[in-house]
């Protein structure tokens, strides 16, 4: 496979400044030096990054939550997934294990990656590691608030869910990246890593910021 790093330009910041700093994101301005020395203008999101959950269950049904997102006014149909801002020990696996007990009710005893994203590199160092959790059991009832206090859980056999990607009726990227991948590596065979496989993108950036 080609080195994805490989190239002679190094693409050197000359400056850099911080226009925005809020609780889950920060916007930046860096100035880039170009091939051929020219100085461009990049503006770059910072964001906490993410984790999501494939929960699949005995008979094959992935777990999936109807909630509110307010960026584009209705409520869409995701896997359970939610930010890595649970403290400096959190590590991504215990964030998956949270978010899936916060907003499905529900713990796995097998936990796998299944794969990892950057959401839009050409603007944002959003990037999200999506598991795939298994021999699940059911928890007490989780405490919500706000959007999160109408989360509805729906169980889809995994055909269902890749039919309802392609009928565009799951949309959420990080869901259809999920569905797909599960429905890909069942087909194919291919072996998934294991939890503490290194995660190249992990975002750091905007989580540095707020720990200063």
């Amino acid at each position: 496979m080609t080195d994805p790093t490989a190239g002679e330009h190094h693409f050197d910041v000359r400056s850099s400044r911080t226009v925005y700093q809020g609780a889950i994101l920060t916007l930046r301005v860096d100035e880039v030096e170009m091939p051929g020395g020219r100085v461009a203008h990049r503006e770059v999101v910072e964001h906490h990054g993410a984790v999501a959950i494939v929960a699949r269950d005995a008979v094959g049904r992935i777990a999936m939550v109807r909630q509110y997102r307010h960026p584009v006014g209705r409520r869409l149909l995701e896997l359970p997934a939610g930010l890595l801002d649970g403290g400096p020990d959190e590590t991504p696996l215990s964030a998956a294990q949270r978010e899936l007990a916060e907003e499905a009710d529900l713990a796995a005893d097998e936990w796998r990656v299944l794969v990892d994203l950057v959401s839009s590199p050409g603007f944002t160092d959003e990037a999200l590691r999506l598991y795939l959790a298994e021999g699940l059991h059911q928890l007490d009832p989780a405490e919500r608030t706000d959007e999160e206090a109408e989360i509805e859980v729906e169980w889809l056999l995994l055909d269902d869910a890749v039919a309802a990607v392609l009928a565009g009726e799951i949309v959420n990227a990080t869901s259809v990246a999920g569905v797909l991948a599960v429905a890909a590596a069942d087909r194919t065979g291919a072996g998934l890593r294991d939890t503490d496989a290194p995660w190249r993108d992990q975002p750091t950036a905007h989580r540095d910021r707020t720990r200063r």
